[in-house]
Formats: C-alpha cells, sequence, structure tokens
C-alpha cells in the first residue's frame, strides 16, 4: 500500500476505497503518462501549440526509452478527444502528433474529466501501475477543474507567456499538489518520466 499517495488522494475526506493506492511490485506493467494538450484558440498564438507538440514528442520519445505507456487527450474548440489510447509509446509518436489542430474554447474540465475516465480505467486493469497525468496548457480558462483522482502525480507544465499572466496553472498546480514547470523549464531542464 503507499499511504503517502492515499492519503494525497482523500485529502480532507473520508477515506473510501477509491483513495487506495497501492506501490509498484517488480515485474508489473510499465508506468502510464497521460498527456492531456489545450488546443484551444489561445494556445495557436505564439507558436505555443507548436511548441507543446515538439515537447510532447520529446517526452514520448523519453518514455518509450523507459518502456512507459503513454495515452492523449486533447482539448480545445468546446470538445475533447482522447487521441490514442494507453499504449506502448513509439519511436514514430511524431507523425501523429502533427496533424492536431487547434482552436476555440478551452473546455479543460471536460478534457481533464476524458483523462480521468482514462485513469481510472487504467486503475482497474492494473491497480499497482504508477499513473502520470501531464497537462500542457497556458490556464487561459474561468473553469476550476477537480483534481483527476486516479493521478498517482501530476505535472502541470504552463504556457502562458502572454504579457499579462493570468496564473492559473500555477494555482491548478498548487490546489492539485502536483508539480509545477513552466514551458521554458521542461524545455531547459527536462523532466523525470
Amino acid at each position: 500500500m503507499d499511504w503517502p499517495a492515499t492519503l494525497r488522494a482523500r485529502r480532507a475526506a473520508r477515506l473510501q476505497p477509491g483513495h487506495l493506492r497501492h506501490r509498484r511490485k517488480q515485474g508489473e506493467a510499465a508506468a502510464l503518462h497521460c498527456f492531456v494538450l489545450d488546443c484551444s484558440a489561445s494556445m495557436l498564438a505564439g507558436e505555443r501549440l507548436a511548441r507543446a507538440k515538439g515537447m510532447l514528442v520529446a517526452l514520448f520519445d523519453r518514455a518509450y526509452r523507459k518502456r512507459a505507456e503513454i495515452a492523449l487527450v486533447c482539448f480545445g474548440g468546446g470538445r475533447a478527444e482522447v487521441r490514442r489510447q494507453p499504449g506502448a509509446a513509439h519511436v514514430f509518436n511524431e507523425r501523429w502528433v502533427a496533424p492536431i489542430g487547434g482552436g476555440g474554447g478551452t473546455p479543460l474540465t471536460l478534457g481533464l474529466a476524458r483523462a480521468a475516465a482514462l485513469l481510472t480505467r487504467a486503475a482497474r486493469r492494473r491497480p499497482s501501475q504508477r499513473r502520470s497525468l501531464w497537462l500542457l496548457t497556458d490556464g487561459r480558462t474561468n473553469e476550476q477543474p477537480q483534481r483527476p483522482r486516479d493521478a498517482d502525480r501530476i505535472v502541470v507544465v504552463d504556457f502562458d507567456e502572454h504579457a499579462v499572466r493570468v496564473g492559473r496553472c500555477r494555482a491548478f498546480a498548487r490546489e492539485w499538489e502536483a508539480e509545477y514547470l513552466t514551458a521554458g523549464e521542461l524545455e531547459e531542464e527536462g523532466a523525470a518520466i
């Protein structure tokens, strides 16, 4: 049993079976990294979406080297879709990431709901698998989504590089007890997969 992760999942609520987290055992399946990509119109400005897609390819390559599984959820324009179901990372990631387009509003809550459902299914399938959620966004939304329950680790990558920054990504990270990185920090230092 992973008690620190269980207590983080429980937060201030009464302990429920859904809060329980398990440590990965030797021989278990590789970790799952679910990437949630903001494809809204605000990400198109300044080529932030193109930059985020480049970072995704680099993160997918790191996952491939670690033999980790990946999944991708894209949201924008009032909808969210799972672009890649959980599965092994491959070396040809750029071919299927390149055609992802953007535009429209920022349905962050819907995107995170799709990712949460994906992580919940993965948790049922392999309870001891370590599951990470990576949110790549500029945080340009008024929505206040809840922390995805079945994510053992959350990394919020902040693409808000506008002249006037709203600071929502940092607020999400603080509220969800997640790691916070700016896009520049991710490019320079990278992040552990």
